[in-house]
């Protein structure tokens, strides 16, 4: 009897031995949730570096462009989603790589392509909530010109978030919800659609205070909006 349950000790062994050699994922932890997916403190990788540099060329980062989600680069992402109407928590999540027009380490083509409607619905929405619907696809055409234009940077989100161009990102218009029509109009004019004619310009003459760019000449006005190709 003794000999039989040594005999069936040894087979039990054996074969946990050799499910552990063939099968070792019962041994290890379970995957992560998909929180550890996001760019966070203590992250490190492309995604982080593409951050670092939107930050960076933006002012709100002024740290090394070396991949590593560090302190400062936790601080940099807070202060911009301070700014910019986001939950500011310091990770960069899918609505903060969206503002900053980044698309997610595992995001897809078509992810990228909600990034921008969702960038260009916001920026006119705050610039256009008031106007008529071709005056909302207008200022989205002039912010693709710009993306197209040797003058401007080449990005939607390098556009929207250039120092100075446009007066919504300060006068807190920009933090606002985005109205429906926006995008609406975003996607018509991702789809090509641009009454201005090629213009990298507007304004609204009844408030406009910088002087040099009423110094343009008008092509073409929609709404309350003048627009212009530069000089």
């Amino acid at each position: 009897m003794k000999k039989y349950l040594r005999i069936s000790v040894v087979i039990v062994l054996a074969f946990i031995f050799v499910s552990a050699a063939v099968s070792p994922i019962f041994f290890t932890d379970a995957p992560n949730d998909a929180s550890d997916v996001l760019s966070k403190y203590g992250s490190r990788g492309e995604e982080v570096r593409k951050i670092q540099k939107k930050l960076s060329s933006w002012g709100y980062y002024d740290g090394e462009i070396d991949g590593i989600y560090g302190t400062q680069t936790k601080k940099a992402v807070t202060y911009f989603q301070r700014k910019n109407g986001l939950t500011a928590d310091g990770i960069a999540g899918p609505q903060t790589l969206a503002a900053m027009g980044i698309s997610s380490s595992s995001s897809s083509s078509s992810s990228n392509t909600s990034n921008n409607v969702y960038l260009l619905a916001r920026i006119i929405s705050a610039e256009a909530r008031g106007e008529p619907y071709k005056g909302q696809v207008a200022v989205g055409a002039v912010v693709l010109n710009r993306v197209d234009h040797p003058s401007f940077p080449n990005t939607i989100a390098g556009v929207i978030y250039q120092n100075g161009a446009f007066t919504a990102l300060v006068d807190g218009q920009y933090d606002q919800p985005i109205a429906d029509s926006a995008y609406k109009a975003a996607r018509d004019a991702l789809n090509g659609w641009d009454p201005t004619g090629g213009c990298i310009y507007y304004y609204n003459p009844s408030t406009a205070t910088n002087a040099w760019i009423r110094t343009l000449p008008i092509y073409t006005q929609i709404g309350k909006h003048v627009f212009s190709k530069g000089k």
